[in-house]
């Protein structure tokens, strides 16, 4: 693999060089288990044998079992199939926000972009890129060669916050694109309409594709650390409004956790998962966390 140095500033390559040397055993288990695709046909791993019929191939016959049973036997297989992995990442101008932490949103979601298309390669699984704000951006097509991680830093270090968010149409223009069934990790503060982004993503996992939603906030938003008179941005179109912190600091902490509530529970019932994260908490923590989760629930 090229060095991350090359592609990425120091602070975020030293955390997904990190990433590597603590998970790597996590995620062999991980993505390993999401391999098994089983299906009749002539592939790597012998299953079980059933009794030859008219149609089958003459050339999976057991000729062994044949001459032990005087019966013709064909093998059945479980193939083992490399997963299509497609990393979709907001690039909205909401993103681009911090209020104390060392990255931004944005930020962070290159590093987590970073770190599970190395962790996928590591693994001989094709991995691609595509980003959006209210339409699709930039895309790299999934390939599991060995320059396909150097192409997605490349791209990740060109990308500029931009646009309001919006995931329906983005994720319908992404369906049409896509050939078969896939391991699809949405990056988003889904700052847009919450039944709409619920609607979508259901969409995506009921076409059967594998859907994991990482839902990353600033801690700021999240725990709204304001006091006094303050003055808000609109991250979306840059509207201020001026607010007394103390009056509305309790009841915005119980819309933000409402907001996510709601969410989580619109994902799950389609059994999507739904990880929330905030800048506050190291991504590599964060990622190992939720990869120990879900390897433990397969």
């Amino acid at each position: 693999m090229v060095a991350v140095e090359q592609y990425l500033k120091p602070e975020l390559a030293s955390q997904i060089k990190r990433l590597d040397l603590r998970a790597q055993m996590v995620v062999k288990g991980f993505l390993q288990g999401m391999h098994a695709s089983p299906f009749h046909g002539f592939s790597v791993e012998f299953s079980e044998h059933r009794r030859y019929s008219h149609g089958d191939d003459p050339k999976d016959i057991d000729w062994l079992a044949f001459a032990k049973t005087d019966r013709y036997y064909v093998k059945k297989f479980e193939a083992e199939t490399n997963l299509t992995g497609y990393i979709l990442m907001d690039t909205s101008r909401s993103m681009n926000y911090t209020y104390r932490q060392q990255l931004t949103k944005f930020d962070y979601c290159i590093c987590l972009a970073a770190a599970l298309s190395y962790l996928m390669l590591m693994q001989q699984d094709p991995v691609g890129l595509v980003t959006f704000d209210e339409k699709l951006k930039a895309s790299i097509f999934p390939r599991s060669r060995r320059s396909q991680f150097a192409a997605i830093l490349s791209q990740l270090t060109k990308l500029k916050p931009g646009g309001k968010t919006s995931l329906r149409g983005p994720i319908e223009q992404f369906m049409a694109m896509l050939k078969h069934r896939s391991l699809i990790m949405v990056m988003s503060d889904l700052l847009s309409d919450t039944e709409s982004s619920a609607d979508i993503l259901r969409m995506l996992k009921h076409a059967g594709h594998d859907v994991i939603v990482f839902h990353v906030l600033d801690e700021a938003e999240v725990t709204f650390p304001f006091q006094g008179l303050v003055e808000l941005r609109n991250p979306e179109n840059d509207e201020m409004v001026s607010v007394n912190a103390d009056d509305i600091g309790e009841e915005y902490r119980a819309n933000v956790q409402a907001f996510r509530s709601e969410l989580k529970a619109a994902l799950l019932q389609s059994k999507i998962d739904y990880v929330p994260l905030d800048t506050s908490v190291p991504y590599d923590k964060a990622l190992m966390e939720y990869l120990i989760s879900r390897k433990n629930r397969f």
